[in-house]
């Protein structure tokens, strides 16, 4: 007699219907991540803020929703993910108001905290959510293309809301358009969102929480301070110290029945090799883009509007393949669809090398369209694994885990590519001739070439043409050389993964070509 594979039942319209109401929920919490950008000069200019405080207005956000991931993650396994979700609706809500009517600096700083640590139960709880909703493989993977698109459009609309509302309307009106949004949430979620709890799971360790972030909140302040201001032994220090705690931190979850985070779970050859893969993924290409914004700007000399058009049609592709990776997953198989995409994002990692190092416009935006066809499948297809392979009652912890990876590969990326790239364009700028500057504008011309650049507008172009243009130099010789760098590792975690991925055994006979 012929084995019957059993297929799990499809969605029905409520299921869709929830995952809209969740998608709009990311999109808001994707949507904060960069809306305050534009209202810092308002903020300035009403709030009075001192150099600290506005640093501290601008990362204690991300900072607490970094630290918060892993608690949330797992809280919402054992009280309910719904519930998790909607009493971070909730507290979302009225933080954002809180922050909207802020009378003072501080006020708003504690505003952002609290809107951090309730931003950390939405990416979990939904994710998770997503698996208790869409029980056919194929349909959750389209449903984690259609939870993607919503990051990807938050990042993307955040800065446009935020201009027209600033144009129009008080500065805190960038925070009081979360409050319908979670309002709604609050509202249709308990008829439309199933809810799912470990009834078997013990009481939530506060020491563990306590450790974890304690290990999380120091690393990333660390390695986000070494992105902004070089290698330095406070911010080692730092991330130091935040390894010390995890380590304390991993000893308690060995001898926990049940602890915070599962240490079981990285045994599990699937989900350890698409977490690698997921980091790796979002560290090149955060650190990538963030040369070719400042290349578009201060090698091609594009003013800020010019350079943001020209990377609309890579912005578009990063959109576009958000929405449509799915098929890619389920055409294919997971595997392959990640395989694939690191070759294809390694692709463009070459060709962008290239590119910088000619220094052409085109070069740039085509390697970007590029990588942004390879990353994403590769992105919304780990984090599928990720939360796929991982116990269903594990699944907010996993969750969690990969956008806890994700905020520190974004954070690395950056702090040890810029670092990379500042070496290089230091040690080209050791044989240009600076002699008709004075000490201070040679060091600061030495330093960046941000600062190369703001010297030269200040002196006749006869007299910095020849060093400036040494400095752009050293610049793209940096990007290009950042590119190979990524180029070769892409490959190299391509042929470590595809063996990884192969002792796995992952079931591919629930996926449908369509």
């Amino acid at each position: 007699m012929a084995e019957t594979i059993h297929t799990p039942e499809q969605a029905s319209r409520r299921e869709w219907v929830g995952l809209g109401v969740l998608s709009i929920a990311c999109l808001i919490y994707s949507m904060d991540l960069s809306v305050l950008f534009l209202a810092v000069p308002a903020i300035v200019a009403d709030l009075d803020p001192s150099a600290s405080q506005l640093l501290w207005i601008n990362d204690i956000y991300g900072f607490m929703v970094a630290g918060f991931l892993v608690t949330m993650g797992t809280l919402g396994d054992r009280i309910g993910r719904r519930r998790v979700l909607l009493m971070g609706a909730f507290g979302f809500g009225v933080a954002s108001a809180f922050a909207a009517f802020a009378n003072t600096a501080g006020q708003l700083i504690l505003a952002r905290a609290l809107l951090g640590i309730a931003g950390a139960t939405i990416a979990p709880s939904t994710l998770s959510l997503i698996v208790n909703l869409f029980k056919n493989e194929a349909e959750r993977n389209r449903a984690i293309s259609i939870w993607g698109t919503a990051f990807a459009l938050g990042g993307l609309v955040g800065p446009l809301i935020g201009g027209i509302l600033l144009q129009y309307f008080h500065w805190g009106s960038v925070f009081l358009i979360n409050v319908p949004v979670m309002l709604l949430l609050l509202a249709v979620a308990p008829f439309l969102l199933p809810e799912y709890r470990n009834n078997d799971a013990g009481r939530l360790d506060l020491l563990s929480v306590v450790l974890s972030l304690a290990t999380v909140l120091p690393i990333i302040y660390g390695v986000k301070h070494m992105a902004a201001d070089g290698f330095q032994f406070a911010q080692l220090v730092h991330v130091g110290l935040g390894l010390l705690v995890g380590l304390l931190f991993v000893r308690r979850q060995r001898r926990l029945s049940d602890p915070l985070v599962d240490l079981a779970l990285f045994r599990v050859p699937a989900f350890t090799a698409s977490l690698m893969v997921n980091l790796a993924g979002v560290f090149f290409v955060f650190g990538v883009f963030l040369f070719q914004n400042l290349f578009l700007q201060l090698v091609l000399s594009l003013s800020p509007l010019e350079a943001a058009l020209w990377s609309a049609p890579s912005a578009f592709v990063f959109a576009v393949m958000s929405f449509q990776a799915y098929r890619f997953t389920n055409r294919f198989g997971p595997v392959r669809t990640v395989l694939g995409g690191l070759l294809i994002n390694a692709a463009g990692a070459a060709a962008m090398a290239v590119a910088a190092y000619a220094e052409s416009l085109i070069g740039i935006l085509g390697s970007s369209m590029i990588i942004g066809f390879g990353f994403v499948p590769v992105i919304l297809t780990t984090t599928g694994l990720i939360v796929g392979t991982a116990p269903p009652e594990r699944a907010g912890s996993a969750s969690a885990i990969s956008e806890t990876s994700a905020e520190f590969g974004g954070a690395l990326g950056i702090a040890v590519l810029g670092s990379l790239a500042t070496l290089i364009y230091r040690m080209a700028m050791n044989g240009a001739d600076l002699s008709s500057l004075n000490p201070v504008q040679a060091e600061v011309v030495s330093a960046t070439l941000a600062g190369a650049v703001e010297t030269a507008q200040s002196m006749p172009s006869s007299a910095s043409a020849v060093w400036l243009e040494t400095a752009k130099s050293g610049f793209s010789l940096g990007f290009a050389t950042c590119c190979v760098v990524a180029t070769v590792t892409l490959l190299l975690l391509a042929i470590i993964a595809r063996r990884v991925y192969a002792t796995a055994h992952i079931d591919e006979s629930t996926l449908s070509p369509h």
